[in-house]
Order: C-alpha cells, then sequence, then structure tokens
C-alpha cells in the first residue's frame, strides 16, 4: 500500500510541476468536495445533496485554485528572497488582510447566491449579518485565539519542519513553504477547519 501512495504522490507532484494552475484548481475542487461531503454527514443530512457538493467543487475548481495559485505568486514577487522572521509576519498580515477577507466575502455570496439560490437582497442582507463574525472567527484562529490541541501540533510539525524551528504559527506555514506546495496546504487547512478538525 505505501508504494502505490508513493507513485500516487510522485505523480501528483509531477503533475504539479508542469500543470501548476490545472493542478491546484483540481486539487482544490476535490478538497472543497470531499469537504462538504464530511460535512454533510457530520450534520446528520441523510444523502448527500448532489447539487450542493457539485457546487462546493466547482468553487474549489474555479475560484479557491486560481486563487491561491496567483495570490502566492504574487506574494514570491512582493517578498522576492525574503524568508526571515519579519517578512513571513508580513506575509501573513498581507494575506489576512487582502486575500482572506476578499475569499469569504466571496464564499458567502457564492453560496447564498448560487448553492442556496437566495434572492440577491437575501444574499446581502446574510452577508452583512454574518461576515464580520466570519472574517473575525477567522483572523482569531490565524492569531491562535480558541485553538485546540490540533492545531497547536501542527503548528509545531510546521514550525520544526518547513520553518527551520522559527517560533511562528500555523499560520504562517503557506508563507514559508515552496510556492508549489501552498494552495495544497492552504485547502487542506480550509477543508478541516470547515469540519471543525481545527
Amino acid at each position: 500500500m505505501g508504494a502505490i501512495a508513493k507513485k500516487g504522490w510522485n505523480y501528483y507532484l509531477l503533475q504539479l510541476h508542469h500543470h501548476p494552475l490545472g493542478t491546484k484548481a483540481i486539487t482544490a475542487g476535490a478538497l472543497a468536495g470531499c469537504s462538504d461531503a464530511v460535512a454533510q454527514k457530520l450534520s446528520g443530512i441523510p444523502r448527500i445533496q448532489l447539487r450542493r457538493f457539485l457546487l462546493k467543487v466547482l468553487f474549489g475548481f474555479a475560484y479557491g485554485g486560481p486563487f491561491g495559485h496567483f495570490m502566492h505568486k504574487l506574494m514570491d514577487i512582493i517578498f522576492k528572497g525574503k524568508k526571515d522572521s519579519k517578512t513571513v509576519v508580513k506575509k501573513v498580515l498581507l494575506e489576512q488582510l487582502t486575500a482572506s477577507p476578499c475569499n469569504h466575502l466571496a464564499f458567502l455570496i457564492y453560496y447564498g447566491w448560487i448553492v442556496e439560490g437566495r434572492p440577491w437582497h437575501q444574499v446581502k442582507d446574510k452577508v452583512k449579518k454574518d461576515y464580520p463574525s466570519v472574517q473575525l472567527t477567522a483572523w482569531m484562529k490565524t492569531i491562535g485565539i480558541g485553538s485546540n490541541e490540533l492545531v497547536m501540533t501542527f503548528s509545531a510539525v510546521l514550525a520544526n519542519c518547513w520553518l527551520d524551528k522559527s517560533p511562528v504559527s500555523a499560520s504562517a506555514a503557506p508563507c514559508c513553504v515552496p510556492q508549489l506546495y501552498c494552495v495544497l496546504l492552504v485547502n487542506y487547512i480550509a477543508k478541516n477547519w470547515r469540519r471543525g478538525a481545527f
């Protein structure tokens, strides 16, 4: 079994190297679909709602993967060659003040308007009501407020493996891992965060 997994991983890395945007889009779509399927089952829905599932896959594929790909390319351009602790903090701040609010706003609008099929005025009202708490929760989890042991463990593993033992949080990991793997890591974290694992 380990040999099959290793072969699959190597094939994935090859595709990521040769077709980064497409591979990241497919990865984001697959992880969004997995996340939704798990969320539906955990919420007690007896049968997977196929329309909702496919629309979440579409969001990951068409928005999540490409947005992450280009955002991390832009971060590499802005902070070209810099990998010190101050740069990590600057990257996290930049991402949290720009991409994070955009992503949450886009998802809330997409979910209300497209997935749930609500009229625009209802979506607008729901976004006005829910967006501040969604974004605040995301920021609190980024800085570690309300985290559980899994986040601390994940942070420690990242700090020791990828960050050369720098004392930074898991939120900084996407800024420190190679750009090729950022979208995979961010989507994995998002999938587990939506499931409540973080």
